[in-house]
């Protein structure tokens, strides 16, 4: 079992001790989805990809939210971002500009890159380093900017 895994599972069960309905129904929620994965795939999540689960519910909530809000709906979207909140405890910490920078530059170097035409290959690379752990949107507008330089 992934320790990303781990500590959802662990966290369900303090939820469920302390009854806190809200954080457990989240909780449940992407296990739900790292098991969905599992059962479709027949493979066992790893961390990478359970970190990857954890991004996209995070992008979806973000949505949501978005969506909420321009509706008029303020209180769908605060329900949005208080389960924003709880993923996010289970993210690593994010890196710094400086450190994304760093990443860039290693991730160029790797590839060889010189052009726009090696985006994709800059990108393959940065995926997994940056994970969870950085906004690949943000990441990605960097990369066409050093590109371009």
């Amino acid at each position: 079992m992934s320790t990303l895994k781990a500590q959802l599972t662990d966290a369900m069960k303090d939820a469920m001790r302390a009854k806190d309905k809200v954080r457990l129904g989240v909780i449940r929620m992407t296990l739900s989805a790292i098991k969905q994965i599992e059962v479709d795939e027949r493979v066992e999540v790893d961390d990478e990809r359970a970190l990857a689960v954890l991004d996209k519910l995070i992008k979806q909530r973000k949505d949501s939210a978005t969506q909420y809000r321009d509706a008029g709906r303020d209180d769908l979207a605060d329900v949005e971002e208080a389960e924003i909140v709880v993923l996010q405890a289970f993210l690593p910490a994010p890196l710094s500009d400086a450190e994304i920078d760093a990443l860039i530059d290693e991730a160029i170097a790797e590839t060889g890159a010189s052009g726009m035409q090696d985006m994709g290959k800059i990108m393959g690379v940065l995926k997994p380093r940056l994970q969870g752990r950085a906004d690949m949107g943000a990441a990605s507008g960097k990369v066409k900017a050093r590109l371009n330089a």
